[in-house]
């Protein structure tokens, strides 16, 4: 059975939607998770489910971050707080994974200098999943994890990205390209035009560039960028998202007529929620560390708590890391780098 340990901390409603996640999770996937935390709000929320579960244990953790403190501060001066311990748990080899919904920057850091870093990677990087148009999923890589970057860096999460969308959604060669202002080769920054010179002679399943629109057509599988480009695109779309779904509802109650519509609409709408709803993906993989660790929304529900460790333990089972590091080594792609 896989061990998760999870930041039950970590959500801004911390630690209600976590618990409630674990205990889904637990009981849905077959897996142990392990709540790391303050035990006595633990073990509240534990008794609100009535019967206890063998495979939910509580781990104490005296600290926790806040989505308020400096990232690099909470990684030094708080060594107790629940991602401290949960990453630790992983290091120690008592958990196969971690997975916090917590201050995204702090957790990373944690995770990276807890964990380390594989072999032969440079830099972590986070790996997004987008809704598409075809009803699939494309990734975005990378969305955050670093803010600068260089050609050799976006190789790696090409080869990173192409590799986690293998495991998770099952495509055996899945098609990759490269972020840029248009699709022709000539297109693009300098770290774009070099980047593009160099993925082409990796094995990986190279298309060329795309433009911001195709991250949500379908066309392709596997997108790169650099994580501030990533962050920026990411953030939009979570704005448009929601604020499409706002104009939706005002427009729906604005007359009768519309509000027979929507009355015979709803299975659509369901649908389309389900679709764009984040929690339904969990949370974004930190590639790169040592062990597989998956970052949710400060927002997630229980639902994407469960997705989350869904994640997690697909990684492992899936030998992501393990393959990184193989595939990373291949002479073609250490000449790419």
């Amino acid at each position: 059975m896989i061990t998760i340990a999870l930041d039950a901390m970590g959500s801004d409603q911390a630690p209600r939607p976590d618990v409630e996640g674990a205990l889904l999770a637990a009981r849905e996937y077959d897996l142990r998770v392990l709540l790391v935390g303050q035990p006595a709000a633990i073990r509240a929320e534990l008794a609100r489910h009535g019967k206890r579960n063998a495979s939910v244990e509580v781990v104490v953790a005296s600290d926790v971050i806040t989505m308020r403190d400096p990232p690099m501060q909470a990684y030094r001066k708080k060594k107790e707080s629940s991602a401290h311990v949960a990453a630790r748990l992983v290091r120690d080899g008592k958990a196969a994974a971690l997975v916090s919904a917590g201050n995204t920057g702090a957790v990373m850091a944690v995770a990276r200098f807890t964990l380390g870093m594989l072999p032969s990677v440079a830099r972590p990087a986070l790996a997004a999943p987008f809704p598409t148009a075809r009803g699939g999923a494309c990734v975005l890589i990378d969305v955050g994890a670093n803010v600068d970057s260089r050609p050799a860096h976006l190789v790696q999460f090409a080869v990173m990205g192409e590799i986690y969308y293998r495991a998770i959604f099952g495509t055996r060669r899945p098609r990759v390209a490269l972020l840029s202002i248009g699709e022709e080769e000539m297109k693009g920054n300098e770290l774009v035009r070099e980047t593009f010179n160099r993925l082409k002679e990796t094995p990986i399943h190279f298309t060329g560039n795309v433009e911001g629109r195709d991250v949500f057509a379908g066309n392709v599988d596997v997108i790169v960028c650099d994580g501030f480009i990533g962050n920026i695109a990411l953030k939009i779309s979570e704005g448009l998202a929601q604020h499409i779904a706002t104009l939706l509802k005002q427009e729906l109650k604005r007359t009768v007529t519309a509000q027979l519509g929507a009355v015979l609409s709803r299975s659509a709408f369901i649908e389309f929620k389900k679709r764009t709803d984040y929690s339904e993906y969990g949370g974004v993989p930190l590639l790169g560390v040592k062990s597989p660790t998956v970052i949710g929304h400060g927002r997630s529900n229980a639902n994407a708590i469960k997705n989350a460790i869904r994640v997690a333990a697909e990684l492992v089972r899936g030998r992501v890391n393990e393959k990184i590091e193989q595939e990373l080594r291949l002479p073609a792609v250490r000449a790419a780098v």
